[in-house]
């Protein structure tokens, strides 16, 4: 991928605004029916379902654009790899990872000098980010650790 692609995908993920968030914040009490949030969750602390990293892969791969700087298969490209057990701002834990997800990692921060924006720039919901984390979650386990 050359710089200026890379810097396209950077600005468009860092321009995502954060109005889509609240607005989905406001739609979760409309008259709309809602998916059914408790039954996507995890199972037990630590432990992701097969259905939730299925979703989480779909959330990867689609509307939370992790893909763009982690690569399609979580190998790493302007972001670092997802598929090994050396995590660079936390521990690796599930729950780190989702709380990474949702803060990001300041430009101050990020051990590579590149931020990653809260939710990725995305405006995906705290469903798809614990389905997101359950999945990268998993490409870490898969090497051995």
């Amino acid at each position: 991928m050359d710089t200026w692609t890379r810097f396209g995908l950077l600005a468009s993920l860092m321009t995502a605004g954060a109005a889509p968030a609240a607005a989905q914040a406001g739609s979760e009490t409309s008259a709309k029916p809602a998916a059914p949030q408790s039954t996507s969750t995890a199972p037990a602390a630590g432990a992701s379902s097969s259905a939730l990293i299925a979703r989480g892969d779909a959330v990867y791969h689609g509307p939370g654009n992790c893909y763009a700087c982690h690569g399609s298969k979580g190998e790493g490209s302007v972001g670092p790899s997802l598929t090994d057990t050396e995590w660079i701002h936390s521990k690796g834990t599930l729950e780190e990872i989702e709380a990474q997800i949702i803060h990001g990692v300041p430009k101050e921060v990020a051990k590579s000098g590149i931020p990653m924006p809260p939710k990725g720039g995305a405006t995906i919901s705290d469903e798809d980010v614990k389905a997101c984390a359950a999945y990268v979650h998993s490409l870490s386990q898969k090497s051995g650790s």
